[in-house]
């Protein structure tokens, strides 16, 4: 229904931001990826929106980006996924890491995430896996056996998956990296 707004930022609330479009506030449910990239009050923003109809309330979802709102599109479409749920995922998981998450099937990373157990981490990689393209993706060989040695080495030192997931998703822009590479990256994120 609503595509995108484009604004001026009226103001963060603890959940999302206020968009004023022509003089009409626009209160937004954003994930904390879509809150860090927004600018400082006052300066104009674009966000591509879901609107979620229930029975009783209309809400209104942001994301700074069209490929973060195909992903929270998708996650709703998972039986046991409501809009706060997904709203957690894409605060957790960028779209690509998300892709590589599905790709890889990491439940673990998935499950790590608050909201999510093991049954319905199982079913979103199971629903989602073609659904979002990934058979587009190129991994290079051994890519998703790399990540997932990481994330087993790093929980092995103590860390919970959740640091680890997130310690992931913040070095694996690095492709072809080797697995020594990795872990050392995501320790220098971890300390």
């Amino acid at each position: 229904m609503i595509g995108f707004l484009e604004g001026v930022l009226g103001g963060k609330t603890a959940d999302g931001c206020l968009l004023n479009v022509g003089g009409v506030g626009y209160k937004l449910t954003c994930s904390t990826t879509t809150m860090a990239a927004l600018p400082p009050d006052g300066q104009s923003c674009r966000l591509w929106t879901h609107l979620h109809v229930r029975e009783e309330l209309l809400a209104l979802y942001g994301f700074e980006s069209e490929s973060e709102q195909v992903m929270f599109e998708a996650l709703l479409g998972v039986g046991g996924v409501g809009p706060k749920v997904a709203v957690q995922m894409c605060s957790a998981f960028s779209a690509e890491s998300f892709r590589r998450a599905l790709v890889a099937q990491d439940a673990v990373s998935i499950a790590s995430v608050p909201g999510i157990g093991k049954k319905t981490a199982e079913r979103i990689v199971l629903e989602l896996k073609d659904k979002l393209g990934t058979s587009e993706l190129e991994v290079a060989s051994g890519g998703g056996d790399v990540l997932t040695k990481a994330r087993s080495a790093l929980e092995n030192l103590g860390y919970s998956p959740g640091e680890v997931r997130v310690a992931l998703s913040r070095v694996e822009e690095t492709s072809g990296a080797s697995i020594e590479e990795v872990i050392k990256s995501a320790l220098q994120v971890l300390s």
